[in-house]
């Protein structure tokens, strides 16, 4: 009689079940922690990615390497202070637009490409709360600039708010 030594269902259906969260934890939690809105300055509309958190913060434009031209990266600071933008690990050339806590354009740098004589970051003149990273040439191409409006909501978790 030969022995066969065979795989229990328990350890099987437990190796399954921890590849399921790990993937769930790795591919879509991440999205489901980042919100999107509708993002109007100017002439442009744009679905932007929301990031509030603070190492999305940290982070800030180098997440940027594939945005389209109806797309943008808002970032919303805690208060409104001069957050300087780091151009470091950015691979596309840009545009940045800072709002202060009534939506409104305060400062805007635009056509950034990234070289040798690129700043190691920008500094706004005035105070801000939201810093809007756009594809190159869209501050020109959709009329954006200083002392404009921007529309748009951010979700919290009670809900949509202007913050």
């Amino acid at each position: 009689m030969k022995y066969r030594k065979e795989i229990g269902v328990v350890p099987v259906i437990a190796s399954v079940l921890i590849f399921i969260l790990c993937a769930f934890l790795f591919f879509v939690l991440p999205g489901l922690t980042q919100s999107i809105t509708n993002l109007q300055i100017a002439d442009g509309v744009f679905k932007a990615r929301v990031i509030t958190d603070e190492s999305g913060l940290e982070k800030g434009l180098a997440d940027i390497d594939n945005i389209d031209k109806d797309q943008a990266l808002l970032m919303v600071f805690s208060g409104q202070e001069k957050w300087k933008v780091s151009m470091k690990n950015i691979s596309k050339p840009l545009d940045i637009v800072w709002l202060n806590s009534d939506k409104q354009i305060v400062y805007i740098v635009k056509n950034i490409s990234i070289n040798d004589e690129t700043p190691a970051y920008f500094v706004p003149k005035f105070p801000a709360k939201y810093v809007i990273g756009l594809p190159y040439g869209t501050v020109d191409g959709k009329a954006i600039m200083s002392r404009k409006f921007a529309s748009f909501q951010i979700k919290t978790n009670g809900g949509a708010s202007d913050l």
